[in-house]
């Protein structure tokens, strides 16, 4: 599924961000799908504490993302435009991930309890900071 979800943002990142950055892109993708599956056959994460989660996730996510980012590729969807936005128009990606987060967190009211959705912002900041404070135009690209 979210390799599917993914499928609109590739058609930008091939033509804004090119060949090299789609297929680092489609392969980042690909992995995290065919990863997230196994995930869950091999670690238990209903016992662990929301919060706990969230903050680590978050932290996790970011430096993970950071590194994709680095070396010229995006965990595809916003990350795509995020990576885009920052180099055409200097847009920190960590911003941009961080205000399409918040619509996701604020559209997400309805359907999630409130103490869960208070650990998703917290995640979703954490991420976002991360890259925000990490991740600028002219560092380290491998």
């Amino acid at each position: 599924m979210f390799f599917l979800i993914n499928v609109p943002f590739y058609w930008l990142a091939v033509k804004r961000m090119g060949w090299t950055f789609t297929v680092k892109t489609l392969i980042a993708v690909t992995l995290i799908s065919v990863l997230t599956s196994v995930h869950g056959l091999y670690l238990d994460v209903s016992g662990i504490n929301p919060l706990y989660g969230a903050v680590f996730a978050g932290l996790a996510i970011g430096v993970g993302m950071l590194i994709i980012f680095r070396h010229g590729a995006s965990a595809g969807g916003f990350g795509i435009l995020a990576a885009w936005l920052q180099e055409t128009r200097g847009w920190r990606a960590g911003y941009v991930q961080g205000a399409l987060d918040l619509v996701v967190v604020v559209a997400s009211l309805a359907l999630v309890p409130f103490p869960i959705l208070l650990c998703s912002i917290l995640g979703a900041v954490l991420l976002n900071l991360t890259l925000a404070i990490n991740h600028r135009p002219g560092r380290y690209f491998g």
